[in-house]
């Protein structure tokens, strides 16, 4: 009996320790002078794009929060991997983040012989910052007005229609993929090194179909320059709720969740992961910020680290299994 609540009152006075310590930690941090300097925000993906559209949003948010600089590199290149294996490898001190995405991080593992990082051990998860279903989007000038006339034109002419997106290996790369094998099509992939040359492409006519995430696009289907088709989440949200989604057109099985999620080193002192993690959580509450993130058809979040980790260790083991059923590897 005196046992069991010994253990009891242990747990308690556990978890009570644990939050004052999560408590203090911006005050521990404020103490010692962090951040005394500018903290480098690295995109690994060409300026243009989504994640350089939500690292700069955040980096503008955090840089009042923190009373300092917070700078966005963009470290392009292997569908990812290039930026994200750099921060993997710089000090651990909480200057250098990396604002990256499932992709890269659950998805690249599985998908190429050699990262250059390890998603798991390399890194200290910050948060998640949003969420968002894939948009497939055409040219205003597109022939296709609905997905079911790209489609029935695919199928009438199998390998002639093409279907552009960030980059080999991307949520958008498996999203197509599942759509050829769901539909049963013959389509050709074009890979870019991010999404802003490809929606060059598209717009230019090169490319019959793109499919990204919302932020990437937003503005252009405002404008009325490009439309969109399809969504890949199981229900409608933000600026492209008008659009259909797959499942709606009769497709199932193909409902895929975009995140990004700011990451530093492994090996960061927990206070500054503290820090950051609430930097975070405050800007993501600023009503300006927030209404961006909706506009551009996302959600955003805000997770804690620890919320982050798990998120990764269940998507990690998912996409494998994709990528596995697929066979799709990429050396």
């Amino acid at each position: 009996m005196d046992g069991a609540i010994l253990r009891i009152l242990g747990g308690g006075l556990s978890a009570v320790a644990a939050c004052l310590v999560l408590a203090a930690a911006p005050a521990a941090v404020a103490a010692e002078n962090y951040p005394a300097r500018a903290l480098t925000i690295i995109s690994p993906f060409p300026p243009g794009g989504g994640n350089d559209g939500v690292a700069r949003l955040l980096a503008h948010e955090l840089g009042g929060i923190t009373g300092q600089s917070v700078v966005v590199e963009n470290r392009s290149g292997a569908g990812g991997n290039l930026g994200t294996s750099q921060v993997a490898r710089a000090k651990a001190d909480g200057y250098t983040l990396v604002l990256s995405q499932n992709s890269v991080m659950a998805v690249n593992p599985a998908l190429y012989s050699n990262t250059g990082f390890d998603a798991i051990k390399d890194f200290q998860p910050i948060s998640q910052i949003t969420s968002a279903p894939l948009a497939l989007v055409v040219s205003a000038e597109s022939p296709y007005k609905t997905l079911d006339a790209y489609l029935e034109a695919a199928r009438k002419s199998p390998g002639a229609l093409t279907y552009a997106t960030p980059g080999n290996g991307t949520l958008s790369h498996l999203a197509g993929t599942l759509l050829e094998q769901k539909a049963r099509l013959d389509l050709v992939h074009v890979p870019y090194r991010g999404a802003g040359p490809a929606i060059n492409d598209l717009q230019g006519g090169t490319v019959d179909m793109l499919i990204t995430s919302p932020p990437s696009v937003e503005g252009l289907v405002a404008s009325g320059k490009l439309r969109v088709l399809a969504m890949t989440h199981e229900n409608r949200i933000g600026v492209f709720k008008t659009a259909p989604t797959l499942a709606e057109l009769g497709i199932d099985g193909i409902s895929i969740e975009g995140w990004y999620g700011l990451f530093v080193p492994a090996g960061t002192p927990a206070e500054r992961v503290a820090y950051l993690a609430n930097a975070v959580q405050q800007a993501l509450k600023s009503p300006g910020l927030m209404q961006k993130i909706n506009n551009d058809g996302a959600q955003p979040v805000g997770s804690s680290p620890e919320q982050l980790t798990a998120k990764l260790g269940q998507e990690s083991v998912y996409w494998a299994d994709v990528v596995a059923s697929a066979k799709l590897k990429i050396n």
